[in-house]
């Protein structure tokens, strides 16, 4: 049997990649996740979830590593993790009643050969009023979400609508890709 690691510290992906019924270990890479000047969130979230494999790939020689990395887009600028209530409260204040693009990358790496996928998945928030956004951030203290929110929780009452091609995309680890890939690194799968 071969060898997994998901390259990610995220119970979030972690819980998600579980689903595949597939062993694995969590390794949480030391990646610097810092956007590059005039870098488009596309290519920040594929150059990130490569870094990523890249590096526990190489940390765990003859092992597959699993990256992956999710940029939301507003007005073509990329939203990172809030980290703070104000931070959070302000981002989902500047996406009330606008449609936000997630791009969520992945990269299955294993020495020199890498795998890639990119899902992206839009967002229309529904207008919010602020006593609605401190509301939902005092209840889930989204602070470690890209976007301020957890669309597996309370975050969907936020939300017009989503569209995709695949719902796990947003949560962090687009599944249907991640399985995809998988099968073509050579692991079986239902």
């Amino acid at each position: 049997m071969q060898t997994l690691f998901l390259a990610s510290s995220s119970r979030y992906r972690a819980g998600l990649l579980g689903r595949l019924g597939i062993p694995f270990d969590c390794v949480a890479p030391q990646v610097d996740e810092s956007p590059r000047p005039e870098e488009p969130p596309p290519q920040l979230a594929e150059r990130l979830a490569a870094a990523k494999a890249g590096v526990v790939a190489a940390q765990h020689p003859g092992s597959w590593a699993i990256g992956s990395d999710q940029v939301a887009e507003l007005d073509g600028v990329p939203l990172g993790k809030p980290g703070s209530h104000d931070a959070a409260v302000a981002q989902l204040a500047a996406m009330s009643g606008r449609a936000v693009r997630f791009h969520t990358a992945l990269c299955i790496a294993n020495g020199q050969t890498r795998l890639h996928a990119l899902d992206l998945t839009t967002v229309q928030f529904r207008t919010l009023a602020m006593s609605e956004i401190e509301r939902y951030v005092a209840i889930e203290q989204p602070l470690d979400c890209a976007g301020s929110f957890k669309c597996e929780g309370l975050g969907i009452t936020l939300f017009e609508a989503i569209h995709n091609t695949d719902p796990t995309a947003l949560v962090g680890l687009p599944l249907i890709a991640t399985a995809r890939l998988l099968r073509h690194a050579g692991f079986i799968l239902p």
